[in-house]
C-alpha cells in the first residue's frame, strides 16, 4: 500500500503541476467562447505571454511585474483579436491563426533583438520566479485552481454571466434589450486575456526558469479541446484538463520504463499520447458537445 501511494501522490501532484496552464487556458477561452467569438489564439497569447514574463523578470527581477507585463501583452493580443472579429466582424478562425503565427514569430524575433540566445531569455534566479510555497505548489497553481470556481460563479451566478451566455445564443435579443454586444464580447476575450496570461507566467517563470521558442508546446489547443470535451462548461472542462495532465505526468514517470511484455515504451509514443487523445476529442469520438448557438457567427447590428 505504501508503494502505491508513493507512486500515486507524486503523479497526482505531477498532474496539477502541468494541467495548470491548460486550466488557466480553458477558463479563459469559456468566456471568449459562451460570448460567441471563437478562440483559436489561446496557443498565441500564451506564448506571448510567456515571452513577457520571462523577459521582464530578466530585466527587473520582480515575479509580480513580469506577472502584470505578461497579462498586459496577452491582453492586447486579445484586443487585437477582438478588433478584428468584433469591430470588423472578420473571420475568427483565421483572426486566432494569425494570432498564434504573429505569437511564433515575434518571440523569437525579439528574443534574438534582446538577449541574443536563439529566441531564449536567460536563465532566471529563483528571486524572480514563483517557486513553490510550503504545500508544495506554486501560487499560480492556486490561482488556477480558483480560476475555476470563479469562472463557475461569474457564468451562472452574476448579470454579467447570464448576459455572457445570451450574448452567445441570441445577440439580437442582447441588442434588443439595449445591452451592447460589442461591449460585452470585448469585455469576455479581455477576461481571456488575462488569465492566459498567467497560464504563460506560469510556464515561464514558475514551472521554467526562462522562455524558450514554441514552449507553449500546443497546449493553447489542447485546453480548447478541454473546453469542447467540457461542453463549454467550468467544472466539466476543468476534469478534462486534468484528464491532460495525468497523460503528461504518466507519459514523463514512463520515459525508460519496461513495461511487462512489452518493453521499454517509445518516448515518441508516450509523448504523443495527449495529442491523440485531443483528436479524438475533437473528432466528436467521446460524446457530443453543442457549441453556442451564436459562435462563430459576427453580429452586425440591425439599423
Amino acid at each position: 500500500m505504501s508503494d502505491v501511494l508513493a507512486l500515486l501522490l507524486p503523479t497526482l501532484a505531477a498532474t496539477l503541476r502541468v494541467a495548470t496552464p491548460l486550466i488557466l487556458c480553458a477558463m479563459g477561452g469559456l468566456f471568449s467562447e459562451r460570448s460567441g467569438v471563437i478562440d483559436v489564439g489561446l496557443e498565441g497569447k500564451m506564448l506571448a505571454a510567456a515571452f513577457a514574463a520571462a523577459a521582464v523578470a530578466a530585466w527587473t527581477g520582480s515575479p509580480w511585474e513580469a506577472l502584470a507585463g505578461a497579462i498586459a501583452v496577452s491582453c492586447a493580443m486579445a484586443a487585437l483579436h477582438g478588433f478584428a472579429v468584433i469591430t470588423h466582424r472578420g473571420n475568427q478562425v483565421v483572426s486566432g491563426v494569425a494570432i498564434n503565427i504573429l505569437a511564433s514569430g515575434l518571440t523569437v524575433v525579439f528574443g534574438n533583438a534582446w538577449f541574443q540566445a536563439g529566441g531564449q531569455t536567460p536563465a532566471l534566479p529563483d528571486s524572480a520566479r514563483f517557486m513553490p510555497l510550503p504545500g508544495g505548489f506554486s501560487l499560480l497553481v492556486y490561482v488556477a485552481l480558483a480560476s475555476v470556481a470563479l469562472t463557475w460563479w461569474v457564468v451562472t451566478r452574476t448579470r454579467f454571466g447570464l448576459r455572457l451566455r445570451a450574448v452567445g445564443e441570441a445577440p439580437a435579443a442582447i441588442d434588443a434589450a439595449g445591452i451592447s454586444v460589442a461591449w460585452l464580447r470585448y469585455r469576455a476575450i479581455l477576461i481571456c486575456g488575462a488569465l492566459t496570461g498567467i497560464a504563460g507566467t506560469y510556464l515561464a517563470i514558475s514551472q521554467n526558469a526562462n522562455f524558450s521558442k514554441e514552449m507553449s508546446a500546443g497546449q493553447g489547443y489542447i485546453a480548447l479541446a478541454a473546453l469542447i470535451f467540457g461542453k463549454w462548461k467550468p467544472i466539466p472542462a476543468f476534469g478534462a484538463c486534468l484528464v491532460f495532465g495525468l497523460l503528461d505526468a504518466v507519459a514523463i514517470r514512463l520515459q525508460g520504463v519496461a513495461l511487462p511484455g512489452i518493453g521499454e515504451v517509445p518516448v515518441q509514443f508516450i509523448q504523443a499520447l495527449p495529442y491523440v487523445l485531443t483528436v479524438i476529442l475533437l473528432a466528436g469520438l467521446i460524446g457530443k458537445a453543442v457549441a453556442p448557438k451564436a459562435i462563430g457567427v459576427p453580429y452586425e447590428k440591425e439599423h
